[in-house]
């Protein structure tokens, strides 16, 4: 008998993934430069060109079998202490090799976190708007995912529903700055003030409460905009970062685990991590690429393509009315809706080949996701579909 558990899971299949399917074969039809497809993010700047080379040389002058062979479980050495070293100089941490843990993506980083520090039973908490993935992502270890309402206003904490649901079972707390899908990145009050609360939490409840905190966005922070590093601020911390952003590498799944040295357990959780992989089959991410990112740690991909597409949407959609609170960092853009039914909202924007995201599926009904890691030259172009969807479908709000 198949799993029943599982096959329940396919009549839940990605509201993001299908809206993406639609814009490939609406694309087909009409040609896909006609479809101004704002579902899916995934990249669309290249590799840095150093990446490229350094790829080029290991294939031509290093030896074959240290290539692709298995690398060790928790990762190659050198590039733990890369990547330690680096995160270090930048940072102002103390981290060594031993608090790294190389793992396939950020996904594959928040797998091992979650069972690192909880129980089936146990809870973890996460704020809206957030990755609808998280949900497979922890139930699915048999701890249970509980989240906490949003704060519109700013998409900061919303504390006070934090705290209600902050009760004794909750053994970590999954935050995602800068966030997908509203773009917005915690300020340094905000991670100081959830650091304060868990403090004072882990003293009342006689438990260690982690911070698992998703960075995949890191390096993709606006002018003006300060993205306080969360690991800096709570000794209980564990950063699950990917290069799938910052170098451009999606389809690599290359990312690790960083285990503030400050937590008490810190070396002891980077060694479960090793075991943890035995029971998901992870068995540690490709050779080469550990050995290339190495190599070019304090490189990205043009990043600033993101923050051109940002104002030229922002400045359109807050033009027409729209209220919209602006990304800090990302590639996603999160305006409210036009109607009180974002779903109904979205499937009208079809009609003009507009393909946005509705906020439900991050449990924030309302608004809808528009990711704009797309050609500027396109974007450009769909600012007309944009004005023409408003006027056609809600008047002149502007």
């Amino acid at each position: 008998m198949v799993s029943e558990q599982y096959r329940a899971m396919l009549g839940g299949k990605s509201v993001i993934r299908i809206l993406s399917e639609f814009a490939t074969k609406r694309g087909e039809e009409i040609g896909y430069d006609n479809v101004f497809d704002y579902s899916l993010g995934n990249p669309s700047v290249p590799v840095p060109e150093e990446f490229t080379e350094c790829m080029i040389e290991m294939l031509k002058n290093s030896d074959p079998c240290s290539l692709h062979g298995y690398s060790p479980s928790l990762g190659i050495p050198s590039v733990r202490a890369a990547i330690a070293a680096s995160l270090n100089e930048r940072f102002g941490m103390n981290y060594g090799p031993e608090h790294i843990f190389m793992a396939s993506g950020a996904a594959g980083a928040l797998a091992h976190a979650y069972r690192a520090v909880t129980k089936p039973g146990d809870e973890i908490l996460t704020f809206a708007p957030y990755f609808p993935e998280y949900n497979p992502y922890v139930n699915l270890t048999g701890a249970v995912l509980k989240v906490v309402p949003p704060d519109t206003e700013s998409f900061q904490i919303n504390f006070d529903a934090f705290e209600e649901m902050l009760g004794e079972k909750v053994m970590a707390v999954l935050i995602n700055t800068p966030n997908n899908p509203s773009g917005i990145v915690y300020s340094e009050e905000t991670i100081l003030r959830l650091a304060d609360i868990l403090r004072k939490k882990e003293q009342e409840y006689g438990h260690d409460i982690f911070i698992i905190s998703d960075e995949p966005y890191r390096e993709i922070v606006f002018a003006g905009v300060k993205a306080p590093y969360v690991s800096r601020y709570y000794a209980n911390t564990i950063s699950c970062y990917s290069y799938s952003k910052s170098l451009s590498l999606p389809g690599e799944r290359i990312g690790y685990v960083a285990v503030n040295p400050a937590c008490p357990d810190a070396e002891v959780i980077v060694n479960m991590c090793g075991q943890i992989s035995r029971g998901i089959g992870h068995n540690c991410p490709p050779s080469i690429i550990q050995l290339a990112v190495a190599k070019v740690l304090d490189k990205t991909a043009d990043l600033s393509v993101y923050e051109t597409n940002m104002n030229l949407l922002y400045d359109c959609l807050t033009g027409l009315g729209f209220t919209c609170v602006k990304p800090g960092g990302t590639f996603y853009i999160f305006p409210k809706a036009l109607e009180e039914d974002a779903k109904i909202f979205c499937e009208k924007a079809l009609k003009y080949d507009l393909i946005l995201v509705p906020g439900d599926t991050f449990e924030c009904p309302g608004y809808f996701r528009m990711a704009y890691c797309i050609e500027t030259e396109k974007v450009e172009r769909s600012l007309a579909a944009l004005r023409k969807f408003v006027a056609a479908e809600y008047g002149n709000i502007g």
